[in-house]
């Protein structure tokens, strides 16, 4: 199957003041923000992207705009709800240390599983519907443009999170032992034996590892469907 990048978001004035921003419309990427978003275009640039997907909050929409400016030959850019922030409804627009003082919180924290948010949606149905959307894509890429194909999803926090669990087998109770910050890459690639996670929140390595192989020529690694995972982890 395709491999798929997940980009959360470049930093919000929402992120750096501790607001649990949600669904809010009008909330934009700050200069920190910006940059963090080009800086992974310019870390994609040499590599060749079948999609370029992304959350439609305003705020996503940026980040994959700055994304695909650094690109040489950007795919075009598309809207998919599957991808977009949870709905945590009251809580929405609301401080942390302020949430932190909640009932729920502690749910949210040791039993996300658990977890309605008032007038809002559930962290199951938001894992559900992500992780959804993910196989959708991975199977419509696959179709169209090959086993080794590279997309790229913009997405956020909570939402990358859940398909990271997803992807190491975690329960979703589990889910909150994961980090990805702003401006994060991770990179995932599902196959018919398991999934492969390859990068966590990541803001700096070398992804030029990650460029198909020449038509023709198959890669050998353990992301590839036709190899098991290597016993001691390989060279």
């Amino acid at each position: 199957m395709p491999t798929l990048l997940l980009v959360r978001h470049g930093r919000t004035p929402a992120n750096a003041e501790g607001i649990l921003a949600g669904h809010t419309p009008g909330v934009h990427l700050d200069d920190v923000g910006r940059e963090q978003a080009s800086l992974v275009g310019r870390r994609l640039a040499a590599l060749p992207l079948a999609a370029l997907v992304t959350s439609p909050l305003e705020r996503t929409v940026e980040t994959a705009g700055l994304l695909a400016q650094e690109l040489t030959d950007p795919p075009r850019l598309t809207c998919d709800d599957g991808f977009v922030e949870c709905g945590y409804g009251t809580w929405t627009g609301r401080p942390l240390k302020e949430l932190a003082k909640e009932p729920l919180w502690k749910a949210v924290q040791g039993q996300p599983s658990a977890v309605q948010f008032p007038e809002g949606e559930s962290l199951p149905q938001m894992y559900a519907r992500a992780v959804a959307a993910v196989r959708t894509w991975d199977a419509s890429i696959a179709r169209e443009h090959g086993p080794d194909a590279l997309w790229v999803a913009v997405s956020h926090g909570d939402v990358i999170k859940a398909i990271v669990a997803d992807a190491y087998g975690m329960h979703l109770d589990s889910f909150q032992r994961i980090v990805v910050g702003p401006g994060s890459l991770s990179v995932i690639r599902h196959t018919a034996a398991r999934p492969y996670v390859a990068h966590v929140n990541d803001t700096g390595s070398d992804l030029s590892w990650l460029k198909p192989p020449a038509r023709g020529r198959r890669r050998k690694h353990p992301a590839d469907p036709v190899v098991d995972a290597v016993v001691g982890g390989g060279a």
